[in-house]
């Protein structure tokens, strides 16, 4: 059977090395636009502070069992009736790929805000290794000493660290009331805090307007007319999904724009599938499908595609949106709903938020942790969690619980039969999860 794969990201490098698993003499073909599969667009704040020196280490695998790769080659045509794809290689020239099972797995890029001066020299998006080295040269050279970033999300605030990491000076422009809006004010103010606590300066609700050059300094005005002048520029205000390949073989799309997918993640072409970040994406709580993109979700969907596509059935047991971050000294982490999110849903829901240590305060070294826990007050299932906390406070796996926890449609209640590990430094016999779910049911009775 042919395998033809668009797209070496996530997805599509998950999708040829479970197929390769599931069947060592599938002929499977990778097409990718760029010659770097599998990199790591996570790792790229990383690269660019300085904390790893060497880009090879984000994209360390060039060779894949199994997978032959088609490096520099651009899928420009997909034939759904002849099953041929149309690439153009780097030198300009077009070749005709067949298959038998197609898998598009074209990922996302990221949204360019309609303003002039966007294309000025020293204003850079920052998504693909290409954007990191650009970001890099420009730092080794022109060693600017400040930068503005338009955007407070994931990519935006931890590249506000590397920037200060780098002794930078760093203001970032955000649109909403507080920074890192996948959680919600409380956890971002505290967020805000300790950038600021590192110099880096925080300007809430307002966007970038406007943008020009003077001499060596770019100035952005923003919409309260407040001009921001750095050396640099950095626009991280969110992605869109790369579905225009698919849309045009007459795949048909859904939100923000992305393919759509069955659970099995075929689209509506015969012997199409398609997954990662240019599809919708299916929320277990919603029950429903949405636009999610994560890594973590594209690896698992681009398994599920090659499973299916090679005759194994199976279904994307789908999405939580669990996330996690570090910024400086604090890790922010969710998973599930939010009340605003779950409200709009449906539910009827209810939230409340703790303040533990998290592990006994008697060993030395304990921190504060803030756990919010979102529930239904009806059922009393539980819809989401959000997490802050200092970076040594296990914050990403206690999220997890939460994430196991949602993924079994757990109640509130139900977390406290949970069978957690305990020792002195590393929690408290009650694991601040638990501690959480028993100050929400507290919360709850007293409102009864």
């Amino acid at each position: 059977m042919k395998f033809l794969i668009i797209g070496g990201s996530d997805a599509g490098i998950a999708a040829g090395l479970r197929a390769h698993e599931l069947d060592p003499a599938c002929d499977i073909t990778l097409v990718l636009a760029d010659a770097f599969p599998n990199y790591s667009i996570c790792g790229l704040p990383f690269f660019l502070s300085g904390e790893t020196p060497d880009w090879h280490s984000l994209a360390h695998r060039t060779e894949f069992p199994g997978i032959k790769l088609l490096p520099s080659h651009t899928a420009e045509h997909i034939d759904a009736a002849k099953k041929t794809v149309a690439a153009r290689r780097a030198d300009g020239t077009t070749i005709e790929l067949p298959y038998d099972k197609l898998l598009i797995g074209t990922g996302a890029r990221p949204v360019k805000p309609a303003i002039e001066g966007f294309d000025l020299p020293g204003v850079f998006p920052l998504h693909t290794m290409e954007d990191s080295f650009a970001v890099k040269a420009f730092l080794e050279q022109r060693q600017p000493k400040s930068a503005v970033i338009v955007g407070a999300g994931y990519i935006g605030l931890e590249m506000a660290d590397a920037l200060t990491h780098r002794g930078m000076q760093v203001t970032v422009a955000s649109r909403t009331e507080s920074i890192l809006a996948t959680v919600d004010t409380s956890l971002g103010r505290r967020v805000e805090a300790e950038m600021v606590q590192h110099g880096v300066v925080i300007r809430n609700q307002v966007e970038a307007q406007s943008l020009r050059q003077t001499g060596d300094q770019l100035v952005v005005t923003d919409t309260e007319g407040v001009e921001l002048t750095a050396e640099m520029v950095l626009v991280a205000v969110g992605v869109k999904p790369n579905s225009e390949l698919g849309a045009a073989a007459g795949i048909t799309t859904g939100a923000k724009g992305a393919l759509q997918v069955t659970r099995r993640m075929e689209t509506n072409l015969p012997d199409v599938y398609a997954a990662g970040d240019c599809v919708e994406t299916w929320h277990r709580i919603l029950n429903r499908n949405t636009y999610m993109p994560l890594g973590t979700t594209a690896h698992k969907q681009g398994r599920t595609a090659a499973e299916n596509a090679l005759g194994h059935g199976r279904e994307y047991a789908g999405s939580l949106g669990t996330q996690v971050v570090k910024l400086f000294n604090l890790v922010a982490a969710r998973t599930g709903l939010r009340e605003d999110e779950a409200l709009k849903a449906g539910f009827d829901p209810f939230t409340n938020e703790v303040t533990v240590w998290d592990h006994k305060a008697y060993y030395p070294g304990a921190h504060e942790l803030y756990v919010r826990v979102t529930g239904d007050r009806q059922s009393g299932k539980l819809l989401g969690a959000q997490l802050l906390g200092h970076k040594q406070s296990e914050v990403s796996k206690r999220v997890d619980i939460f994430a196991a926890a949602l993924f079994h449609r757990m109640d509130v209640e139900e977390l406290n039969e949970l069978d957690l590990s305990y020792t002195p430094p590393l929690s408290s016999p009650w694991d601040p999860v638990q501690m959480g779910a028993q100050a929400w049911s507290r919360a709850l009775n007293t409102q009864r």
